[in-house]
């Protein structure tokens, strides 16, 4: 019989497997798009510019958000993340925090963002921590950047080397219904990442279900990866477009 605790202790070893690859993490995951990030802005009762980036990690979001001339900070709880955010935006707010204890004021920001994290959360804590730092009408908005399933050779790569982390995150959180919060929008928006072979294996390496493997498993896997995109037309030949669907879910404090 498989150990009951067994998927809880695997959710934590993912949830804190980052931090000693920041510096790879930091270079190799995509950014969010414009279009996604002003769509959840759009969802506060009033114009918002004051933001925090929740589980900012490295700073791919908050690189987006100061981008838009918003005033952000951001909330990391892993050093190592830290330490590469602060890295790449030294004139951000930079604090240690997490989701279930968030160092700010209350009614201190208009929106909160979560990109890539919000499935690593002690949701019921975290929600309340989140609303009680939104000021009246704010809006939380989580992101995720995934493949792109209408894609074929996307697909078959993903098979390949995958945890399904993401998908079950995206359906999980479809459903999530936080006290205090309107019901919860969605929308996708497409969005893709300039890579090559070396890069994208080097990205999908930053994935925590191979940052948790072991190390056989992991090099078989990344092997098998490397020749299927070296069979891809689309990918064998120098740099390409990696398609991904930018998942955005919204709601408003009431």
């Amino acid at each position: 019989m498989t150990d009951p605790t067994y998927d809880q202790e695997l959710h934590a070893r993912r949830a804190s497997s980052f931090g000693p690859h920041a510096a790879a993490y930091a270079e190799h995951r995509p950014d969010y798009p414009l279009a996604a990030l002003d769509w959840g802005l759009a969802g506060a009762a009033h114009p918002a510019q004051d933001v925090l980036d929740l589980a900012a990690g490295t700073g791919k979001l908050t690189q987006g958000l100061v981008d838009l001339g918003l005033t952000v900070t951001a909330v990391e709880p892993d050093a190592g993340m830290l330490a590469q955010l602060a890295k790449l935006l030294p004139d951000t707010t930079a604090l240690s925090g997490k989701a279930e204890d968030i160092p700010l004021a209350g009614e201190s920001v208009d929106a909160v963002f979560i990109g890539q994290a919000l499935h690593w959360f002690d949701w019921e804590p975290a929600f309340a921590e989140i609303r009680r730092v939104l000021r009246p009408g704010g809006v939380v908005v989580a992101l995720w950047n995934h493949d792109d399933v209408e894609v074929e050779w996307v697909v078959e790569f993903s098979k390949l080397v995958r945890g399904g982390v993401t998908r079950v995150a995206l359906a999980e959180n479809r459903t999530l219904d936080a006290a205090g919060f309107a019901p919860f929008e969605e929308h996708q928006f497409p969005h893709s990442h300039r890579r090559t072979i070396d890069s994208l294996l080097a990205t999908v390496a930053t994935h925590s279900n191979l940052l948790v493997a072991d190390p056989a498993d992991r090099d078989a896997a990344l092997a098998a990866a490397r020749d299927y995109l070296h069979s891809v037309p689309t990918t064998s030949s120098g740099e390409f477009d990696y398609p991904l669907i930018t998942t955005a879910l919204r709601a408003r404090k009431v």
